[in-house]
């Protein structure tokens, strides 16, 4: 089936440079351009006014000042948070990020994104699919964007928006069972990602063999992970990318 041509990289950086600046902000993404990483993964979901942002959780207690849901916010309250101080003074005042910003900055950084439609319990699909992949696909090429998501309602939705031909989408699991096919064929993915420390070797074969890429997520360990580039998984994402510094496999 036609996908875009995606130059993906072996390496992503999680939540942007997450083992160095706080996750899913503007500082994240500028620190892994920094590093010499060209792609980062990142979590988009709604605030309660309906505005599109990049973050985690369902709540704001873990990643800022702030205590209650995110789907209690609108984007003036957001804006009041301190988003970064909760990880190192040096961060002090970073403001949780609009999915219009943080499109701004990778545009601008000429990066791509594998961004996550992160559907929390008790929240809509279908408001965050058209809010969030509209502006995406406008801001970024499709080869520099892939969109994944667990809720399988939001990848059909997201499928029903956009052509294989014009937007990849990734499946992700904890663990690939028996009936992954079962995600990944209604939504014509490109992609399967899986929790590297789930994997089986004999299920990985049958993804790639399938003509998936499978992405591995959260790896911060290249000695343990070593063995399933062999495998055949296509990219890893990490904390941390610069730790497989002379652990990746041969072009």
């Amino acid at each position: 089936m036609p996908h875009p041509d995606i130059p993906l990289p072996r390496l992503i950086a999680h939540r942007g440079l997450s083992a160095h600046a706080p996750e899913n902000t503007l500082s994240a993404v500028r620190a892994a351009h920094a590093a010499g990483v060209t792609w980062v993964e990142l979590d988009v979901q709604l605030l309660g006014d309906g505005t599109p942002v990049i973050w985690h959780d369902a709540n704001i207690r873990r990643c800022s000042d702030g205590r209650g849901r995110l789907a209690d916010l609108d984007l003036a309250a957001a804006r009041r948070l301190d988003a970064g101080s909760w990880f190192g003074d040096a961060f002090l005042d970073e403001r949780m990020a609009t999915l219009g910003e943080m499109l701004a900055l990778l545009d601008e950084l000429e990066m791509g994104v594998n961004l996550e439609l992160k559907v929390n319990r008790g929240r809509d699909p279908l408001a965050l699919v058209e809010a969030a992949l509209p502006p995406l696909m406008e801001a970024l090429p499709p080869t520099r964007c892939l969109v994944s998501s667990f809720n399988d309602t939001a990848l059909g939705l997201a499928r029903a928006l956009a052509g294989p031909e014009t937007l990849a989408l990734g499946v992700l699991f904890e663990a690939v069972g028996r009936d992954w096919r079962r995600h990944c064929e209604p939504v014509q993915a490109y992609s399967v990602h899986a929790d590297w420390k789930r994997l089986k070797q004999a299920r990985v074969r049958e993804v790639v063999e399938a003509g998936y890429r499978l992405l591995c997520y959260t790896a911060n360990d290249p000695a343990a992970f070593a063995p399933r580039w062999q495998w055949g998984v296509a990219a890893v994402i990490s904390d941390d990318p610069a730790r497989f510094a002379g652990h990746l496999p041969d072009a």
